[in-house]
């Protein structure tokens, strides 16, 4: 693995002069390509430099030991530093998935247990909002469908980052939500205090950068307008502003009423669309490539059980990677870097043994 990174040092070389060029910053599309390579390769270059500095420290400490005991404490210390820093390249190296930069489209739908499922997801959403503001990510409602005791039947909210580096990016940290949340919990509508299970459906879609990433057809589209049925103000049943997209060969249908312009609905639902189209596409991709390349860990399969939420206890559980805590309070009030990043390594650690862990 380590022999690659001869060719990595040059690319960084390159992409920096290349960086230095006036006509790649003329193409937004363009510089935002090349910034997130920049700011990928900087992370390896950053942590091969400390490699070589921790191996040239080493040997010098263990040249010196022949002549002065002295040096010799200083040795394992050493040689525990060079195996970190071998082991933070290392992972570096791995093949990165190319959407972990981009920004995303989350889709929250309540599920089994009715009205505590709804509730649920309005709890999910504020739980997503504030780790996103935590990350100092923006956040913006998209869509929702409220029930009729305050949550969510369905709620979309699209999530922005602000870094170039794809380590940092939004999809590099919330792929991994994709999936059946389970929750049990004593129901406000439970009168006898009995603990109820319900599941709420996670989807997560890597947002489109530029329109024209994803190629639509116009003649592959049909679009109804509706009048709105929810929140939107006075122009709520007076107008058609409410917009239902569907894309005909693929047969994935987007509704938007969230807005009170037509024209705004219809530009919130092609951005839902392109995402669920780069999503198809990129489902697609993974299913060819071959194991090696794939990662073990995502998953936006709505019917997999991928957490537990249990309240009487506390309790936090991840069904993929084993984590459990018992601070579920804070969980949902946005604390969930800590099960973010065992994902994170569960997916390091799968595509490393995938990878041979050469």
């Amino acid at each position: 693995m380590f022999e690659s990174v001869a060719g990595l040092i040059a690319e960084h070389k390159a992409v920096q002069e290349e960086l230095s060029d006036p006509a790649v910053h003329a193409d937004a599309a363009r510089a935002k390509r090349v910034n997130r390579r920049y700011a990928e390769l900087s992370r390896i270059v950053a942590a091969h430099d400390a490699w070589v500095a921790a191996s040239a420290d080493l040997e010098a400490a263990r040249e010196l030991a022949r002549e002065d005991d002295a040096f010799a404490d200083e040795v394992p210390a050493l040689e525990d530093r060079l195996a970190a820093a071998q082991e933070k390249l290392r992972r570096l190296l791995i093949p990165r998935d190319p959407d972990d930069a981009r920004d995303v489209i989350m889709e929250i739908k309540a599920g089994e247990g009715g009205a505590e499922s709804a509730l649920f997801a309005a709890d999910l959403l504020r739980m997503y909002l504030q780790y996103a503001a935590s990350q100092g990510w923006k956040t913006e409602l998209l869509e929702r469908t409220e029930s009729d005791l305050g949550g969510y039947k369905d709620v979309q909210v699209a999530i922005k980052g602000s870094s170039s580096d794809p380590a940092q990016g939004v999809w590099a940290h919330l792929k991994y939500e994709g999936g059946v949340h389970r929750v049990q919990r004593v129901p406000a509508t439970e009168s006898q205090g009995r603990i109820h299970t319900s599941t709420t459906g996670v989807l997560v879609f890597p947002e489109v950068d530029e329109p024209e990433e994803v190629q639509i057809d116009a003649n592959d589209l049909k679009i109804d307008v509706f009048r709105s049925s929810g929140p939107g103000g006075q122009s709520v049943n007076t107008t058609d502003s409410a917009v239902r997209i569907t894309h005909v060969p693929t047969g994935i249908v987007v509704s938007m009423q969230n807005e009170k312009s037509q024209l705004q609905n219809r530009e919130a639902g092609m951005r839902v669309l392109r995402a669920r189209l780069l999503a198809k596409q990129q489902e697609e991709r993974d299913a060819a490539a071959s194991d090696a390349r794939r990662s073990q860990i995502r998953g936006m399969d709505r019917s997999e059980r991928i957490r537990t939420y249990n309240f009487p206890e506390n309790r936090i559980a991840d069904h993929r990677t084993g984590y459990k805590a018992y601070n579920l309070d804070q969980v949902m009030d946005g604390a969930l870097g800590p099960i973010v990043e065992s994902a994170i390594a569960a997916d390091e650690e799968a595509r490393l043994a995938a990878l041979g862990g050469d």
